[in-house]
C-alpha cells in the first residue's frame, strides 16, 4: 500500500513509501517514469519496528530526503537532485534520544543544512550545516537552545526564516531576516489576545515575500493573515464565517494557573461569556489530552457556540505528557512520570473551583483516545470533582492493548507508555492508573463513552468493556451510557452533516449534566 510520495522534477524519478501489513511505513522506492514498476529501485528499507518511514522535497526542491523516526530518535537521508543517478546518503546516524530536522537553505550566499535537534538540550536548538553528511559535533549553533522556549520547527525562505516556537504555553512566529551578510533581524509577529494559537500555512514558494498565517483564539474564528517580512503589515485575508449574528465581544477570554501536587503551575486556558461572576455559577467543560507531546492549543469552535451561548464556559487544561510548555512538559507527562498527567487535571478541575468560576456539581470533564485515558483515570481518582464524564474512543484498557505486540501501534508506543510485557516495573506502572483495572465500589458520576465499531487506534472493545464493569462495580448510581458508531474509525463518522449531529449528541448530554438542558 502507497504510504506517501514525493517528485524529483530534475531526475525524472518519483519516489514512493509502501506500507507493511503491520500498517507500518517501512521502504521507499525510486520510480523513474516511462517505466514498468517492476523495474522500480528500492532505495531504502526500515527493518527497527518502532521507526516510521517518510519521503519528502523541500521548498528550493534541491533535495529529496528520506526521514526515518521513531517517538524519540530521528535520522535523515539525502539526495541531492543535482546528481539524482546517485545513492541516497546518511546526513548523521540515529542516536538513541536524538531528533533532528533537516531543511535546505541559502543563508549569505552559502548552501546550508538548517538542522533542527535536541543534541544540546531537550528544548531543540537551530544550527547550520553543510550539505553533505555531517556529525553533529560540527553543526553550528544559530538558536542556542534555551530552557523557556520550545523550538518546533523551521521553514527556509530566499528572505527570511520562520521559526516556529512555543512559550509560557502558547505558540509564536519568530522571523529571521536575511542579507547577504547572514542574519539580518530577529522578531516575532505580534497579536494582542491573552491566550491565541498562531502558525504558519504550507508557503510552497521558496521566493516569496510575505508569510501566509493563521491566527485564532477561543473566542475568535480562525482567520488567514498575509505578513509582509518587509513592512511587517499584517493583512487579513479571510475569517471562518460564523452564521447567527455572532459577536466576539459577548465572550471573555482567560489564562489561569493551577498548581499541581508536586508544585508544577499547570496553564489553563478558558473562555466564557462576557460579565461571567466568579461565584462558582458558571457550569464548564474541561478538556484535556496529555499525551504524544501533543499540544492541544487554544482553538475556536462553532459548535462550542452552544454552550457559550447558554452561560456555560470551556476550558482546556494544558496538563503535562503534552508539549505546550516544552520537552520537559512531555517528559513530564510519561512512562514513570504518567501519574502526573492525571494530577494536573486533577489540580485544574480543582483551581477552576477554588478561583470561583464554577462549582463540582456545574463542571463536566471530556476528553479523547488517549485524552480518554485520562478521563477514565480521573474518574476514578477524582469521582467527587465533577458532575460527569465524556470519553470518546477511549484508551481505557491500555494494559490489555500494550501487551499485545502483534497489534500495529503497540510496539511503537514503547517508549509513551512502556512495555509491560517484557518489564514487570512497566506492567505494575500501567496497572496502577489503567482506568478498566482501577475501576472500584464508588459513586461515579454519570459517564458516557462513545467508540467506532472500526476503530482500529482504539478496539471498541476497551469503552464496552470499561462501561461493564463500571455499571457493575459502581455504588449507588450506574448512569452510564455506551454511545458505538456502527460506521465509523477512530476520528468519527464521515460527512460533516454527521459530525455535526455526533457532536450535538455530545453535546445534548453535557448540558443535561450540568443543569442546562431546559436553557
Amino acid at each position: 500500500m502507497l504510504g506517501g510520495a514525493s517528485w524529483d522534477p530534475r531526475g525524472g524519478a518519483f519516489y514512493y513509501v509502501t506500507v507493511d501489513d503491520s500498517w507500518r511505513a517501512d521502504k521507499v522506492w525510486r520510480h523513474t517514469l516511462g517505466t514498468p514498476q517492476s523495474d522500480d529501485e528500492l532505495v531504502f528499507h526500515e527493518t527497527d519496528a518502532q521507526f516510521w518511514v517518510g519521503v519528502g522535497v523541500g521548498r528550493t526542491k534541491r533535495f529529496v530526503m528520506v526521514m526515518s523516526a521513531a517517538k524519540t530518535t530521528s535520522e535523515f537521508l539525502v539526495l541531492d537532485t543535482q546528481r539524482p543517478e546517485s545513492d541516497f546518503v546518511v546526513f548523521q546516524p540515529r542516536e538513541t534520544g536524538i531528533e533532528y530536522g533537516l531543511e535546505h537553505a541559502v543563508i549569505g550566499g552559502d548552501d546550508v543544512f538548517l538542522v533542527m535537534h535536541n543534541g544540546n538540550g531537550p528544548n531543540f536548538e537551530l544550527a547550520t550545516s553543510p550539505v553533505s553528511p555531517t556529525p553533529r559535533e560540527s553543526w553550528t549553533p544559530l538558536l542556542a537552545h534555551r530552557d523557556d522556549v520550545r523550538l518546533e520547527d523551521v521553514d527556509a525562505f530566499a528572505g527570511h526564516l520562520v521559526v516556529h516556537q512555543r512559550k509560557d504555553g502558547l505558540t509564536q512566529l519568530r522571523i529571521l531576516t536575511l542579507d547577504a551578510e547572514g542574519i539580518a533581524d530577529d522578531h516575532q509577529v505580534e497579536f494582542a489576545d491573552e491566550v491565541y494559537t498562531i502558525g504558519s500555512g504550507g508557503n510552497p514558494e521558496f521566493e516569496q515575500p510575505v508569510v501566509r498565517l493563521g491566527y485564532t483564539t477561543l473566542a475568535k474564528p480562525g482567520a488567514v493573515h498575509n505578513y509582509d517580512v518587509r513592512t511587517r503589515e499584517l493583512t487579513l485575508l479571510r475569517e471562518t464565517p460564523v452564521l447567527g449574528g455572532y459577536d466576539p465581544t459577548h465572550y471573555e477570554e482567560h489564562r489561569e494557573w493551577a498548581t499541581a501536587p508536586d508544585g508544577t503551575r499547570v496553564p489553563i486556558s478558558l473562555v466564557v461569556p462576557a460579565g461571567s461572576p466568579r461565584d462558582g455559577s458558571v457550569p464548564i467543560l474541561l478538556y484535556g489530552y496529555g499525551a504524544y507531546e501533543a499540544s492541544i492549543d487554544p482553538y475556536f469552535s462553532i459548535a462550542r457556540l452552544s454552550l457559550l451561548d447558554r452561560g456555560a464556559g470551556f476550558a482546556i487544561a494544558h496538563i503535562r505528557g503534552g508539549g505546550e510548555m516544552g520537552r520537559h512538559w512531555y517528559d513530564g507527562g510519561k512512562l514513570e512520570h504518567k501519574q502526573n498527567t492525571f494530577s494536573d487535571f486533577i489540580a485544574c478541575g480543582q483551581h477552576l473551583i477554588d478561583s470561583g468560576w464554577t462549582s463540582a456539581d456545574r463542571m463536566v470533564a471530556e476528553g479523547g483516545s488517549a485524552g480518554g485515558l485520562l478521563i477514565g483515570a480521573v474518574a476514578n481518582q477524582a469521582p467527587d470533582l465533577f458532575a460527569g464524564f465524556v470519553a470518546a474512543v477511549p484508551f481505557v484498557d491500555v494494559l490489555t492493548t500494550m501487551l499485545d505486540s502483534s497489534l500495529p501501534l503497540t510496539v511503537m508506543e514503547y517508549e509513551e507508555w512502556g512495555n509491560p510485557e517484557g518489564d514487570p516495573v512497566a506492567y505494575e506502572r500501567i496497572r496502577g492508573y489503567a482506568p478498566y483495572e482501577n475501576v472500584a465500589a464508588v459513586d461515579y458520576p454519570p459517564i458516557l463513552a462513545e467508540t467506532s465499531l472500526n476503530d482500529t487506534r482504539v478496539f471498541y472493545v476497551e469503552a464496552a468493556k470499561w462501561i461493564a464493569k463500571l455499571r457493575a462495580a459502581a455504588v449507588v448510581r450506574r448512569d452510564f451510557l455506551l454511545k458505538t458508531e456502527m460506521a465509523a474509525g477512530h476520528g468519527g463518522v464521515s460527512g460533516r452533516y454527521q459530525a455535526w449531529s455526533d457532536r450535538a449528541f455530545s453535546l445534548a448530554w453535557i448540558l443535561d449534566r450540568m443543569g442546562l438542558a431546559d436553557s
